[in-house]
């Protein structure tokens, strides 16, 4: 079983930026199809961004993150990054990195229901 841990998380005013970093365990894991996921405070986890894997160059993105945030991932250190620019006040919210039981790899889907193991979340917090 791959475990995720989310780091990156904190405190920035809008307009910053923050850079998100998913660290997984297991030998298997550029197989997998990666997601970010967010939940703010009192509503439903939504999808951020994926992107496929190690034979899949596609990522996707939320229509809210497009051209603001920036997915990759770095199969030799067994990352996932998440690049957020132009962070705005509803940003704000827990972050959580999750991963695709694919066997066979494959494209990445924006469907929350499709992922399988979870990170614990890190916060990200925009003032205004």
């Amino acid at each position: 079983q791959v475990q995720l841990v989310e780091s990156g998380g904190g405190l920035v005013q809008a307009g910053g930026s923050l850079r998100l970093s998913c660290a997984a365990s297991g030998r298997a894991f550029s197989i997998y199809p990666m997601g970010w996921f967010r939940q703010a405070p009192g509503k439903e986890r939504e999808v951020v961004s994926c992107i496929s894997d190690r034979d899949n160059n596609v990522a996707r993105y939320s229509d809210s993150m497009k051209g603001r945030f920036t997915i990759s991932r770095d199969n030799a250190k067994n990352t996932v990054y998440l690049e957020m620019s132009s962070l705005k006040p509803e940003d704000t919210g827990v972050y959580y990195c999750a991963g695709e039981w694919r066997p066979y790899g494959g494209i990445c889907t924006l469907t929350k229901g499709r992922y399988s193991f979870w990170g614990r979340g890190t916060q990200v917090t925009v003032s205004s």
